[in-house]
């Protein structure tokens, strides 16, 4: 107990509090910028904590990593530019839902669905946080390549009616992942000579050339609309009814991200993505995802949202990051001579309460912030597309540019803008091929590693329970895609003969 009163008195003092508001007002603002990223907000501000204490100090980048991951869901709802990969998954329903009007209901839904989401995280955080870490410990690389195949043919899920386009759109992208140096030997692989490709295609670039240009492009290209605006905001009020409706796949989005979280090296946007894939396999309204589905944007928010708590899970027990964000708090910790791992709850037992308290209380935060940051964002649907088009554009090529101070990243940038738009004109999906992208390296390295463990041998991908129980729920993915695949076309087909006899 009076562990818990010093924590209690470490958050209640005003610096604290002003310190987690911050930084939630700024992750969002961040988030919002397309270009930017959680990352790349927290990375700045570790610069402004040195002369903080340290619980003050750690605060605010837990608060900029808050803000950060919802405010990605904003510009990805409004203009199709995910400001944050993880919320790469939210356009596939947040955008459409705008195209109809109703962009205002699917911020509202995401602004719900994340602070419900970031509740749970930092609830399981407090709780759980010693079983899920030696959980996610008993990981070698063998289990982490069984997880990754797993998600593979997860993604197959959210290729829309056509499997084959899906897994081209994947295979593409983890293809595309290999160019670069290669971990093990270090010789080149697609680099074509270039200097510049030997540290491979970064991934903001990729994301913002797939996602933000074919837009711009297929504007350029057809400038014509008829209203000169992006598209109406409607109502942001998301009924009760329509959170009830959402609730379970908000509430197993978070699980998903909670546990994939606590994995050191997942991330939030595969989490977001299993998220969506689980949510539209288990809905009666399936088939709406992708048109416009309020769900789908309940379940991709959970699913980013719930990785923020359970991230912290391995720094804190373990003092392993679990992912990059969480290697720059490591930082934190390391300027104020605080070292994260086991011995952290007997040495610093107060301060790790307090962060426990401090979480907690950025979930409302986020929600009013969130909230007013909504009404100040969403005045960019009232912008004609005419300025829009070219604002974004120039925000895009900022933003890649900030990421390495590289021309070479911006010709990547249109370079993928211009596959991205083939994609939406031949009606190939780019989810696919992004999340093959992000998860190609862990597959990768992760089976090398295992090579490497058993000289070959490739009995070591079926040892222990865990790897069996990934190749088992492999096993059923493919089965239900295929099923669902060749089911989807013969319900075509009778409907074609249906449509033939009445003509």
């Amino acid at each position: 107990m009076d562990t818990m009163f010093d924590a209690f008195s470490m958050v209640a003092q005003w610096n604290s509090i002003l310190a987690l508001a911050v930084g939630v007002a700024v992750g969002v603002i961040c988030g919002a910028i397309p270009g930017m990223s959680a990352t790349m907000a927290v990375a700045l501000t570790l610069p402004f904590t040195f002369a903080l204490e340290p619980v003050v100090g750690i605060l605010l980048l837990l608060g900029v990593y808050k803000g950060g991951v919802f405010g990605g869901s904003i510009p990805a709802i409004l203009i199709k530019t995910p400001g944050t990969p993880a919320s790469s998954a939210t356009i596939l329903d947040g955008y459409p839902m705008a195209d109809k009007g109703q962009a205002g209901k699917a911020l509202g839904m995401a602004l719900y669905a994340s602070c419900t989401a970031d509740i749970i995280s930092n609830l399981s955080l407090i709780m759980f946080a010693g079983w899920l870490a030696s959980f996610a410990m008993s990981f070698g690389p063998p289990e982490y390549f069984t997880l990754m195949v797993f998600s593979l043919m997860i993604i197959a899920g959210i290729s829309g009616e056509n499997l084959m386009k899906g897994l081209f759109s994947a295979a593409l992208g983890l293809l595309l992942a290999t160019v670069g140096l290669d971990l093990v030997y270090g010789t080149d692989r697609f680099t074509m000579g270039s200097v510049d490709l030997m540290s491979g295609l970064n991934f903001i670039v990729v994301l913002i050339g797939l996602f933000a240009l074919p837009e711009i492009i297929a504007f350029a290209l057809n400038p014509s609309d008829d209203n000169g605006k992006v598209r109406q905001l409607g109502s942001n009020m998301v009924s009760l009814q329509e959170y009830k409706r959402c609730f379970r796949s908000i509430c197993r989005g978070s699980v998903i991200g909670v546990v994939l979280g606590a994995i050191p090296g997942i991330g939030a946007a595969p989490a977001a993505f299993l998220s969506y894939s689980e949510a539209k396999r288990k809905s009666f309204n399936k088939n709406n995802f992708g048109k416009g589905e309020i769900e789908g944007v309940a379940a991709a928010e959970a699913g980013n949202n719930g990785v923020c708590g359970s991230t912290l899970i391995p720094l804190l027990a373990l003092g392993i990051p679990g992912d990059v964000i969480t290697a720059i708090i490591i930082g934190a910790f390391m300027i104020h001579g605080i070292q994260p791992g086991p011995m952290l709850f007997e040495t610093n037992g107060s301060l790790v309460y307090a962060l426990f308290m401090g979480l907690l209380l950025s979930s409302f935060f986020l929600f009013f912030i969130g909230g007013f940051s909504i009404r100040i964002f969403r005045l960019v649907a009232d912008v004609p597309k005419s300025i829009l088009m070219p604002a974004v554009l120039v925000l895009c090529v900022y933003g890649t540019y900030a990421v390495n101070n590289s021309m070479f990243d911006i010709m990547v940038m249109f370079s993928l803008g211009l596959l991205g738009y083939v994609f939406l004109r031949l009606d190939v999906p780019s989810a696919p091929f992004l999340i093959a992208f992000i998860l190609s390296p862990l597959l990768e390295d992760n089976f090398r590693q295992s090579m490497l463990m058993s000289n070959g041998d490739l009995g070591i991908l079926f040892r222990g329970v865990i790897t069996w129980v990934f190749w088992t729920l492999t096993a059923i993915a493919v089965f239900f895609l295929v099923k669902s695949h060749f089911c989807g076309k013969s319900k075509k087909k009778v409907g074609t003969s249906a449509a033939s006899s009445l003509q």
